[in-house]
Formats: C-alpha cells, structure tokens, sequence
C-alpha cells in the first residue's frame, strides 16, 4: 500500500490562507529549512540561495518518500528587513534594494527532525549540491498581522498599510520582520495574478 503524499497546504490551510483585509492570526511552531543573507532580490546571490534551498528540501523529500512518509514541498517563505531591529521592519521597502537583509524559509513536516536534515544534507552534498549555508530550525511563529496581497510585488505598500492600521487600532508592536509567503509561481503566473500572504509578527 502506498502512504498518502502530505500537502501542508491541505492540512494546515490555515497556514496558507489570508483575506485581503488585515486580520489577527495565531500560528504555531514548525520546523523550516531556512536560508539567509543581505542582497536585492534579483542579486545572483539570492537567486542561488533559492536553488540551494529547494535541492535539499527535495533531497528531504525523498529520503522521507523511501521512509513512507512523502510530502509535497510547500510554498517558499522570505522573511525582509533592514539592521536596526524590529522597529524598522516595514522600513525595508523605502530602501536601496542590496541593503534589504533576507531569510528565505521552507516549512517541513513534523516528521523532519534535525537528523533527517543532516542525513539530507549527507545525500546532496554527495550529489555535488551547494547546500552548506541551509539551516534546519524550530521556529516559532506566534501571533501575526497578515493580509493577502495581489499582484506586483513591487506594489505591497497598501497592503502592508492595510496591516500597519491595523496594528495601530489593536495597540499592536513589530516582534519581528515582515514576511512573504508565495502562493504563486512568478514563472507561470501573471504579475496582476500573483498572490502572496504578508504577515507581520506582533505582540
């Protein structure tokens, strides 16, 4: 009997569904393959990391697939910011674009523990993968503002109004930076058609 293929998407649609108006969300913590560094976001640079993070979320996939515990790789995360804390998380996009700092995240089961990354990261670099940069971490996700955004990644500013208001109406602060969850893949979809949940975590 062949298991079931998890999608996360399916089972924890929560997760990875937004309204286009500003809403309070609580989330929990998961394990993610993450990424980081300090780039625009068409720097070869962050093009590579991309790479590097999806060859060792496949080589996870498959060791789980032999272990009967196959997923389907979720949607890409970023978390985007520039230094000076959480206070200046939204400050980012009035910025020169190689000052935005950047970790690129990809949700992994439950059942992808800290050796099941090492025994992936084992297999890719065998392969001749790059994947020495990609960390395995327990994050822990807590209480966001989020809003689905559509269209042009260029043009968030309203949308991310749209969550600044609210924050100012429930007296809520930045604990941490602005995050992107893309639903759709820029490759196969037109810009106006792009979706993307922004969520900002708050307290």
């Amino acid at each position: 009997m062949i298991a079931e293929k998890l999608d996360l998407a399916i089972t924890d649609k929560s997760y990875y569904r937004a309204k286009t108006e500003a809403a309070v969300e609580d989330f929990g913590t998961y394990p993610y393959l993450t990424i980081a560094g300090q780039c625009a976001p068409e720097d070869e640079i962050f093009l590579g990391a991309i790479e590097k993070i999806y060859q060792l979320a496949y080589a996870i996939k498959f060791l789980q697939k032999a272990d009967d515990l196959d997923f389907k790789v979720p949607k890409m995360e970023c978390e985007w910011w520039v230094k000076g804390g959480p206070e200046r998380q939204s400050d980012f996009i009035s910025v020169a674009r190689e000052e935005w700092c950047w970790r690129i995240m990809i949700r992994m089961p439950i059942s992808v523990s800290d050796e099941v990354y090492k025994q992936g990261m084992a297999v890719a670099k065998e392969k001749g993968k790059q994947v020495a940069d990609v960390q395995y971490e327990i994050i822990e996700q807590g209480k966001c503002v989020q809003c689905l955004h559509l269209g042009s990644y260029e043009e968030e500013g309203p949308t991310v109004d749209k969550i600044l208001n609210l924050m100012k109406e429930e007296g809520l602060k930045h604990r941490g930076y602005h995050k992107e969850i893309y639903l759709s893949d820029p490759r196969k979809t037109a810009e106006s058609k792009l979706k993307t949940i922004i969520r900002h975590p708050v307290m």
